[in-house]
C-alpha cells in the first residue's frame, strides 16, 4: 500500500522555516524538521514541490521559493463581525497569495509603514502597513501618501475653494494645506496589522473603549 502523500504539511514546515531562517535550510535540516528518517527523501518531497512550483533552485542549487510557495488556502465563506451570523459554510477554499488580495497593479505598488496616530480614528494604527498604488488618480476621500512642504505623511484628501488639503483622523487635529509644495505620491489601497503584535491589540482595545 502506498505512503499518503503529506507534501502540503511539509510545505507548512518550509514556511515556517523560511519566516525564521530568512532562506531554505540544507537537505539535511529539511529532513531533521520533517522528521524524515533519511535526508534522501527530503530530496525526493523537494523535487515534488518543485514539480508542482512551490519550490525552485538557486543557480546555486540551493532550494529556493517557487512561485506558488507562499500560497496559503483562503476560504470563499465570509465570517460575520457579529451576532445573528449563520453558520452555514460551503468550505471551499482557493490558493491565493497576500498580495493577490491587495495588489493589482505589482510593478505600480509599495508596502509603506504607519508611523503615528494621525489616522486611527479611520483605523489606520502606527505598525500596519499601508498598501500603496503609486499609478492611481487620487480623488476626494481618498487616503493618500503625499509630500507636503517637505513632509511625508498618510491623510484624507479633500478639495475645497481653497484647493486641496489632507485631513487627519483623530480628535484635536486640524486639516493640513500646502504653502510650498505637495505631492500624491500614491494612494493607501489596504492596511497590513499584525494583531500578534501586543501594541496593536492595546491601541484597538483603547478605541473599542471610547467608543
Amino acid at each position: 500500500m502506498a505512503r499518503p502523500n503529506n507534501d502540503q504539511r511539509h510545505l507548512r514546515v518550509l514556511r515556517d522555516l523560511y519566516a525564521r531562517l530568512g532562506c531554505l535550510p540544507s537537505y539535511a535540516v529539511i529532513a531533521k524538521a520533517l522528521g524524515f528518517e533519511a535526508k534522501n527523501a527530503a530530496y525526493k518531497m523537494a523535487q515534488r514541490l518543485i514539480d508542482s512550483g512551490h519550490l525552485s533552485k538557486s543557480s546555486g542549487g540551493r532550494l529556493a521559493p517557487g512561485a506558488e510557495f507562499f500560497t496559503l488556502e483562503i476560504s470563499e465563506d465570509e465570517v460575520r463581525a457579529g451576532f445573528g451570523a449563520d453558520h452555514s459554510t460551503t468550505g471551499l477554499v482557493q490558493a491565493q497569495t497576500l498580495d493577490q488580495l491587495l495588489v493589482a497593479h505589482p510593478s505600480k505598488t509599495v508596502f509603506v509603514k504607519v508611523r503615528g496616530e494621525s489616522m486611527a480614528d479611520a483605523g489606520i494604527l502606527s505598525g500596519d502597513v499601508a498598501v500603496v498604488e503609486t499609478a492611481s488618480q487620487a480623488v476626494q476621500g481618498d487616503i493618500v501618501v503625499a509630500e507636503i512642504d517637505g513632509d511625508y505623511t498618510i491623510k484624507e484628501l479633500q478639495f475645497d475653494r481653497h484647493g486641496a488639503r489632507l485631513v487627519p483622523h483623530q480628535a484635536g487635529l486640524n486639516p493640513r494645506r500646502p504653502t510650498r509644495t505637495f505631492n500624491v505620491l500614491g494612494v493607501v489601497t489596504g492596511i497590513i496589522r499584525n494583531l500578534a503584535n501586543p501594541s496593536s491589540r492595546a491601541k484597538l482595545a483603547t478605541q473599542g473603549a471610547a467608543r
